[in-house]
């Protein structure tokens, strides 16, 4: 009974600890309805440092978002999925491979709900205020990453905390991709 106590302790000052520099996550910095097609945008580090390249193709019949690192080597590519019920887009490897696919599970009056089907791994669910980019990722009970407004002043700019051990351009790429679905 302790234990569990302390362990749930644990975890709400894990969840404090979120969004401050000093709690050793990854952050980054995002602008809402980052890109449209055609159009290129990076992605900063907390150091406001470019760290990745969104590059919007242009040209294509259906929406195509290739995600660089910041010398422009492709890390992966992000495509609208035409002919599904559900919004859906899916996130492939530089080789090809099926690396994610971010569909819209629930709609509330509240919150909505993505889901990610990971290739190789586990599922993650992404809920919370989507449109006001207030929303955490999760694996299983596990928080990995988080999305929030409050960390910046700066209007349509929001961050990106994501916990060390993570693949981080897979949860970047599917934020890119919540975005692009929501707005």
């Amino acid at each position: 009974m302790r234990e569990r106590r302390q362990e749930r302790h644990d975890e709400r000052q894990d969840d404090r600890n979120f969004g401050r520099r000093s709690s050793g996550n990854n952050c980054y910095q995002m602008r809402e309805k980052l890109v449209s097609i055609g159009d290129d945008f990076w992605i900063e580090n907390d150091e406001g440092q470019k760290a990745y390249k969104i590059n919007g193709k242009a040209l294509r019949v259906r929406q195509t978002l290739i995600f660089e690192d910041s010398q422009g080597h492709e890390l992966c590519k992000i495509q609208e999925r035409m002919l599904r019920i559900k919004d859906s887009m899916e996130i492939e490897g530089p080789n090809g491979e099926k690396l994610a696919m971010v569909k819209k599970a629930m709609i509330t009056p509240v919150r909505e709900r993505f889901t990610a089907k990971i290739g190789n791994g586990q599922d993650l669910d992404i809920q919370g205020n989507i449109l006001d980019h207030e929303y955490s990722i999760e694996a299983g009970r596990d928080k990995i990453a988080e999305v929030s407004k409050k960390w910046f002043r700066v209007r349509d700019t929001y961050g990106v905390e994501i916990q060390p051990g993570q693949n981080e351009i897979l949860i970047l790429a599917i934020t890119v991709c919540i975005d692009q679905m929501a707005h």
